[in-house]
C-alpha cells in the first residue's frame, strides 16, 4: 500500500476518501448505534466501558475529553463523577453521531458540565495541556492516521494525564477466535440487515476490527507517540483490549 492509500475495512482506498466513507457508515447507523453496540458485543460493551471508567482515575473537578463519544454513554457517567467543578467534552467527527449524543444527554438533563465538539482526532481543536483524562472507545480503528491521532491526544493532555483506548482487538484463544470470526462475518451483517436495515455498514465494522493493530502493536504505537507507563488489559479473552498511557 502506498502512502496515499489506506484501509477501509478490507478494501484499499485513497487516504482522502476514507474519512468520507467512514462518515457515511456512521451517518447510516447513528440512530441505531446503541443497538449496534449491543449486537456487536452481545451487550457486554457496558461492562467494558465501566472498566474503562474505573481505570481512568477520573475525579471530581477533572476535565475529560471523550473522543468518538458517539451517543454519550461514557460522557454521561463522567459528567456525574467530575461534578459541577469539572467539564466533559463529548467529541465526534461525525455530526450525525454528535447530534444523537447531544440530544440524548439533553433528554437526560445532563447539560451543565458537558460541552460538544465536532472534532477530528488527528487534529484536536484544543490548546496544549488541557485535559486530565482522554478516552476513545471503539473509535480509534476508524481513524485514518492513528499515529497522528495519538500525538494529537498527547498534546492536549496535561502532564500526568491519562489516555484510555477501548477497542476490539485480537482474541488469544484459537477456538474463541474462530467463534468470533463466524459471528462477525456470518451473523453480524444479517443482524445489521434485520435490525438496522444496513448489512454493509456492519460488514465494514467487522472488517475494520480485523484491520486494527493487535494489542502489542498498539502498545508500541503509544510508546512511539510519547506516552509513558503504557499497558493494556485484555477483556473477554482479548475480544476487547483497554490500553492506557500517561503523558510524562
Amino acid at each position: 500500500m502506498s502512502e496515499k492509500t489506506t484501509h477501509f475495512g478490507y478494501k484499499t482506498v485513497d487516504v482522502e476518501e476514507k474519512a468520507g466513507k467512514v462518515a457515511d457508515v456512521f451517518h447510516s447507523v447513528a440512530g441505531s448505534y446503541d443497538l449496534m453496540n449491543d449486537l456487536m458485543s452481545v451487550g457486554i460493551h457496558r461492562l467494558w466501558k465501566r472498566m474503562t471508567i474505573e481505570m481512568s482515575g477520573v475525579r471530581k473537578g477533572h476535565k475529560v475529553l471523550d473522543i468518538a463519544g458517539g451517543t454519550g454513554d461514557l460522557a454521561a457517567k463522567f459528567s456525574r463523577i467530575v461534578g459541577p467543578e469539572g467539564t466533559v467534552v463529548l467529541a465526534d467527527i461525525n455530526d450525525s453521531m454528535l447530534k444523537v449524543g447531544r440530544d440524548r444527554l439533553i433528554d437526560r438533563g445532563i447539560v451543565d458540565n458537558v460541552q460538544f465538539s465536532q472534532a477530528d482526532a488527528q487534529h484536536l481543536p484544543f490548546p496544549d495541556n488541557t485535559f486530565d483524562v482522554i478516552t476513545i472507545a471503539f473509535g480509534l480503528r476508524n481513524v485514518t492516521d492513528k499515529d497522528m491521532a495519538l500525538r494529537s491526544m498527547l498534546r492536549v493532555l496535561k502532564p500526568g494525564g491519562r489516555l484510555l483506548i477501548l477497542e476490539f482487538s485480537k482474541p488469544k484463544n484459537p477456538v474463541l477466535s474462530k467463534v468470533y470470526d463466524t459471528y462477525s462475518f456470518s451473523i453480524l451483517p444479517k443482524l445489521g440487515k434485520l435490525f438496522a436495515n444496513d448489512a454493509d455498514s456492519y460488514q465494514y465494522l467487522a472488517e475494520s476490527i480485523r484491520m486494527h493493530p493487535d494489542q502489542s502493536t498498539l502498545l508500541e504505537m503509544l510508546k512511539t507517540a510519547g506516552f509513558a507507563n503504557t499497558d493494556f488489559h485484555n477483556m473477554t479473552g482479548g475480544v476487547v483490549a483497554l490500553h492506557r498511557g500517561v503523558k510524562p
